[in-house]
């Protein structure tokens, strides 16, 4: 999830703590949208599937699933550990009942499928889902309330509270299945009422908010229950508010509250827990033998007020706070060597040496506190921060005293960013056994005065639930960023259950081989590539070779191919963490930028955009709050443009920089740039100079994609995305003249943030979108969309799209479900011509002829049998008629096919009809001379299917035929010497 960097002492005087920052950001902001608007929205998604001429695209999912994506939730059986749901934070609601050997996907088709928090009612079969991750992460996504199945995830109803956005936990009654109640984060990017406890007792139908936070921000994140007393439960408020250049984690409003009737009223408890404005997330847990036991983990803000310059072990060596205090005669008498060791430990680029850098103080050039400032950037603040950090309490008196259990500080588990973590376990067997989730997995067998690691080699850090067996000491289940761990020896071993294909992509490429290769970066868990033909199996385990390769490790981000080897990959890790990689060799060249010692640090966003220009692919764009150019392959690279953003914020998020880089694939130096705060920049002469051309568009959204035109030279097309502003509009718009003037684009498309546009390479009508929920098409140039990915994708966020020129394939890259592939040659051409056409038949591909056709592969094998997709469009539905018939017109089979309005795919297996049998074999004979005659003789299935030969496909419908040759070949036979 986050770069894994220890605290280290603070690097700037005047340095404000997170919580002082926020009070400045109050300024207005963009409106956010309404939950009403969003549920219409949903209506509106349902109908552009239903009606969309694409919608029999088929697409394949071809993974990964060993490395998968971030668990929210578990809710195990209480009487078979065997059978469990697991809520996934982007990638739906999951049932097994044979230990997580497989899974069935339960809330594909939702308004959302991003979850927060479920819990099951095992008596009764019925499933609670709170909709929106508590997690406040950049790819949090929010919800719209509550839903509820009745039936064990078949059918669902929406039943309120949508306007909560995220939920951290619902709470069902023991004793009466009407009663239950949610914590409400709230939205995450704008300040709602929203929030909270709220308590319904006539199952979802109504809601009373029963605790209120105090202000706008202040939400519920956690919440237990006594298990002998339902009247009493315990609830945690936290405050904390997100902006795209900034995030306060914490405020005065975090607490911990009780209440003793049912949760009518609730009274905070004070006694010795942290408060004030450093009080962050707060976990809870209750032991069930002895609910007034309960313990507290809270994420702690404030600053340590211990700390101690950072001392080298070296006495010798220089540390980088030494260079605010240094004059530049104190710095000219250091020693050349101990410079040259501080410039290599630092990872200085190679042009800095001791000599050259005291030139530079001796001429003025720099002060020495520029070698301090060289390695600050935006993101150190955040990272080098030292807070307290992660904090456990006990109370032994239900919540009236509490007393933390440990001395000094838990390091090393939540860092700063304890907001993404927040989860305590006890064990129901031991009341000492404790649990605390984050960076690792740590466990107490002391009631939390020592802890140990206990994630293993085969677990994925950031653990964000666990489910902690109340009969078997030891056995475990971890729900993290990389799926699930289950454990029954408490951390000794552990067993991955990822079946499923959950990875939350980022980005996604292809190269030419063949078969072509995808590649993508993944949240938290790198950049991974496979092969396009992959479909999922256990098998690879037999020869020790998975079929996808992880490439880059950290959080996995944009993905770059140079097509003419296929092997040289540039790819990285967040904030602009890139390199070159030579597949073949392993071989690793670091091509981040660098800014030069006296400037201000270059500023680089989560995700940095890269371009490997297809003119001439020795050319590398690289983008940070500047544009910048390698000719060689990214071995140096050079600052084009000055900052092509608004300049950044003050914030502990990087912001200001730019988030798209696009070349136009009709001409060389034709680019485009986009950044987070809403600048697009257009450059025609190879990045030497830019002109801003975003001020007609909307104010300081983020720009998350442009595509320019393959057809004209001066079209592009961009999508803007105001999620982190909780606008969820789809902003497309496209400009015929190079940005000088933009056209709005995409007015039926559902309220669902834009990610990403593609214009089709071989048909300029033809637009892609991907939104937060879905895959759209347009044929029009982006008039009027459509839904694509019918049965087969679910309504997952797409965060990226790549064309593949020769296959014509479209792959998906989704943030929840891996990658999808489907085959859009026949949707490229769906002319107007065409789409006029009362029925239209696309060219038809033909299996070779096999003897072995309607046989089994041993006696316990699957029947060998073929299969022709016979492709057509309709302009109207109804029924249509398809026969196959010789090459003289004789029908051997007839099939009907009730067709939707569009694409259709019609499978034939090769067959004729036995009635049609007699006539066949004289169609065949005829004309022969000589030799055996030809039988067609029934198959081991019974079936009679087609000899080699041409045949003709003919399909009516709408009143209007069209017809199809294919030919079945003959086997190659081995010639005679």
């Amino acid at each position: 999830m986050m770069l894994r960097k220890p605290l280290f002492p603070l690097m700037m005087l005047g340095f404000l703590s997170l919580p002082a920052i926020a009070q400045k950001n109050k300024e207005k902001q963009p409106p956010f949208t309404p939950a009403k608007e969003r549920l219409e929205g949903y209506q509106q998604r349902l109908k552009l599937q239903q009606n969309s001429i694409a919608g029999n695209i088929a697409f394949r999912n071809v993974g990964p699933t060993v490395m998968s994506g971030r668990v929210v939730d578990l809710d195990v059986s209480p009487t078979d550990p065997t059978n469990f749901y697991v809520a996934y934070a982007s990638g739906g609601l999951w049932h097994t009942t044979n230990n997580g050997i497989s899974f069935e996907p339960l809330f594909d088709r939702q308004a959302v499928m991003t979850i927060g928090d479920i819990a099951v009612d095992w008596k009764t079969n019925t499933i609670w889902v709170g909709t929106g991750e508590s997690n406040s992460s950049r790819s949090s996504y929010s919800g719209v309330g509550i839903y509820k199945s009745t039936d064990g995830g078949k059918t669902w109803q929406h039943k309120g509270l949508p306007e909560s956005h995220h939920i951290g936990r619902i709470i069902l009654s023991p004793t009466d299945p009407n009663t239950a109640w949610v914590a409400a984060v709230g939205h995450l990017y704008s300040p709602n009422q929203e929030r909270g406890i709220f308590k319904t007792t006539d199952g979802g139908n109504t809601w009373k908010h029963v605790l209120k936070g105090g202000n706008a921000n202040t939400g519920a994140v956690d919440m237990v229950i006594d298990p002998t007393n339902p009247n009493t439960l315990y609830a945690s408020l936290w405050q904390r508010e997100r902006r795209a250049w900034n995030f306060v984690e914490s405020g005065s409003g975090s607490g911990v509250y009780k209440s003793t009737n049912g949760g009518e009223t609730w009274q905070k408890m004070d006694g010795g827990l942290p408060s004030g404005e450093g009080v962050g997330r707060i976990g809870l847990t209750i032991f069930p033998g002895n609910p007034k036991i309960i313990y507290a983990s809270v994420d702690n803000q404030e600053l340590r007020k211990d700390v101690k310059p950072a001392v080298a072990s070296n006495t010798n060596k220089l540390r980088k706070e030494q260079f605010k205090d240094f004059t530049k005669e104190d710095f000219l008498k250091l020693d050349d060597a101990t410079i040259n060791t501080f410039l290599d430990d630092n990872n200085f680029p190679r042009t800095y040496t001791a000599r050259s850098v005291k030139e530079m103080v001796r001429t003025d050039k720099i002060r020495p506190v520029a070698l301090s400032d060289f390695l600050v950037d935006a993101n150190s603040i955040m990272i080098e921060t030292p807070v307290t950090g992660a904090q456990v309490y006990r109370s032994d008196d239900a919540g009236l005293t509490w007393k933390k259990t440990h001395e000094g500080y838990i390091d090393d588990l939540y860092y700063t960013y304890g907001y993404y973590f927040g989860v305590i376990r006890v064990s129901p067997i031991n009341p000492d056994h404790v649990y605390v989730l984050g960076v690792p997995l740590l466990k107490s067998e002391d009631a939390g005065k020592t802890w140990k690691n206990i994630e293993g080699d085969n677990v994925h850090s950031d653990h964000q639930d666990l489910w902690v067996s109340p009969t078997k000491q030891g056995h475990l289940i971890s729900g993290n960023d990389g799926g699930l761990n289950i454990t029954y020896d408490d951390g000794k071993t552990w067993f991955k259950a990822n079946s499923q294909a959950l990875g939350q992509f980022y980005s996604v490429a292809v190269d030419m081989a063949t078969p072509y290769n995808v590649y993508g970066g993944l949240q938290d868990n790198g950049v991974w590539g496979g092969p396009s033909t992959y479909q999922a199996s256990n098998a690879w385990t037999e020869n020790g070779r998975y079929p996808y390769q992880r490439l880059g490790g950290g959080d996995g981000m944009m993905v770059q191919v140079d097509f003419r080897d296929n092997n040289t990959v540039y790819t990285g890790s967040q904030y602009g963490a890139y390199f070159r990689l030579n597949k073949a060799t392993g071989q690793r060249m670091p091509i981040q930028p660098k800014h030069q010692l006296g400037e201000r640090p270059l500023r680089f966003n989560w995700e940095s955009p890269i371009l490997l220009s297809r003119h001439n692919q020795d050319v590398l764009y690289f983008g940070s709050n500047k544009f910048h150019r390698s000719l060689n392959k990214g071995e140096n690279m050079e600052a084009l443009s000055g900052d092509l953003t608004n300049g950044g914020r003050a914030g502990d998020v990087g912001y200001g920089t730019l988030t798209v880089i696009e070349e136009s694939p009709k001409r060389f130096g034709l680019l485009y740039t986009g950044s987070d705060d809403g600048l697009i920049h257009v450059s025609r002469d190879g990045g030497y100079t830019w002109t801003k051309i975003s001020d007609k568009l909307p104010k300081d959204m983020w720009i998350s994609a442009i595509s320019a035109s393959n057809e004209n030279e001066g079209t592009v097309y961009a999508t803007l995305n105001g999620y982190r502003w909780d606008d969820f509009t789809p902003y497309l718009y496209m400009s015929t003249d190079y940005g000088k003037n933009w056209k709005q684009l995409g007015k039926n498309l559902p309220k669902e943030p834009l990610n990403v546009v593609k214009e089709d390479p071989k048909n300029p009508n033809l637009l892609f979108v991907g939104t937060d929920n879905g895959l759209y098409m347009s044929l029009d140039k982006g008039q009027t969309f459509q839904a694509m990915g019918g049965d087969d994708l679910p309504s997952v966020s797409v965060h990226d799209l790549a064309i593949h020129p020769r296959e014509n394939d479209l792959v998906v890259g989704t943030h929840g479900r891996s990658l999808f592939i489907g085959n859009i040659a026949h949707l490229q051409q769906l002319t107007s011509e065409i789409q006029g056409k009362a029925v239209h038949m696309f060219a038809l591909t033909a299996p070779q002829y096999s003897e072995r056709w309607g046989e089994k592969f041993g006696a316990y094998g699957d029947t060998f049998t073929p299969n022709l997709t016979v492709p057509f469009y309709v302009n109207n539905a109804g029924t249509t008629t398809i026969r196959i018939k010789t090459d003289k017109g004789q029908v051997l089979k007839q099939v009907t096919d009730q067709s939707e309005k569009g694409l259709n795919y019609v499978g034939y297996d090769l067959t004729v009809e036995p009635a049609n049998q007699t006539a066949y074999e004289q169609a065949l004979n005829e004309g022969r001379k000589g030799g055996e005659a030809v039988k067609v003789a029934p198959a081991s299935n019974k079936s009679l299917y087609l000899k080699p030969g041409k045949y003709t496909v003919e399909v009516e419908a709408n009143g209007s035929k069209t017809t199809q040759e294919f030919v079945i070949k003959a086997p190659e036979r081995r010639g005679r010497e």
